[in-house]
């Protein structure tokens, strides 16, 4: 017998992206999935589309949160609700190639490993390839990733039958880097890195990663609230995550223009 996958996606006003999203998860050739929709105070039709998929497809659950609580909330939600032996996480404006789960899972059985995530592509707000690949180290300690976010959060799982379940603090960003530092920190692993791209990570204008300081203001909550680092260390580690970010981490996105 196959072992479960359980996939958590929060949905916020998503209209425009969750049917797509859906239907990648359908196109798995794996088959053997549950995935788990939370939507945390949707207005616009996003609930009526997922409600559709529910209809006819009993492997897809929806939650409801009774307020606006943020992606932190609404993960835990879905990883309580989780029945699987492995968890993965997909964003719902993200999209996972067909192959994406069987490839991961077998990795995962392969070379016993209780963390792994893979290298993606990124496409715009309209679904065109961008063609940029991020590239996935091959192993990743976890001093090694408490210097920059290292895993795509639509590409990472974790054997929940090893670990048990690893939800996220409660912050309103950058959660999904203090969830995957706890998975591997409770592993005692290196999380390994699939080099073949399982996904494609589409870049909102609005998104933090678009604005610089935004970007740096929550990767330093990281260390302070987070990880409850002093104020002193916090900056220290922002140092190391400037450096570690714009200089190391940017080497592992290249092009894939084909000239």
């Amino acid at each position: 017998m196959k072992p479960l996958v359980s996939i958590i996606t929060p949905m916020f006003n998503s209209e425009a992206f969750i049917e797509d999203t859906i239907n990648s998860v359908l196109n798995q050739t794996y088959t053997d999935w549950e995935l788990i929709l939370i939507d945390d105070c949707s207005t616009d039709n996003t609930v009526t589309i997922a409600e559709e998929f529910i209809s006819k497809h009993p492997n897809i659950k929806l939650q409801k949160n009774q307020t606006n609580a943020g992606a932190a909330v609404s993960r835990n939600k879905g990883i309580y609700e989780a029945n699987g032996d492995f968890i993965a996480f997909l964003d719902a404006d993200d999209l996972w190639k067909p192959n994406k789960l069987e490839v991961q899972v077998s990795f995962m059985q392969a070379n016993n490993c209780d963390v792994s995530f893979s290298s993606y592509e990124q496409i715009d707000e309209v679904g065109q390839p961008l063609n940029k690949l991020v590239k996935a180290l091959p192993s990743l300690s976890f001093n090694k990733y408490l210097k920059t976010n290292y895993i795509g959060n639509l590409t990472g799982m974790y054997n929940a039958k090893n670990l048990g379940k690893i939800t996220s603090p409660n912050l309103r960003k950058r959660q999904d880097w203090l969830l995957w530092l706890a998975a591997i920190k409770t592993s005692g692993k290196p999380a390994l890195g699939i080099q073949e791209s399982l996904a494609f990570y589409r870049v909102r204008t609005n998104s933090i990663s678009s604005n610089k300081l935004e970007m740096l203001k929550y990767n330093y909550l990281v260390y302070k609230k987070g990880l409850g680092f002093s104020t002193l260390k916090s900056f220290y580690r922002m140092i190391l995550f400037i450096w570690e970010h714009f200089i190391r981490k940017s080497k592992l996105i290249v092009s894939t223009n084909k000239k």
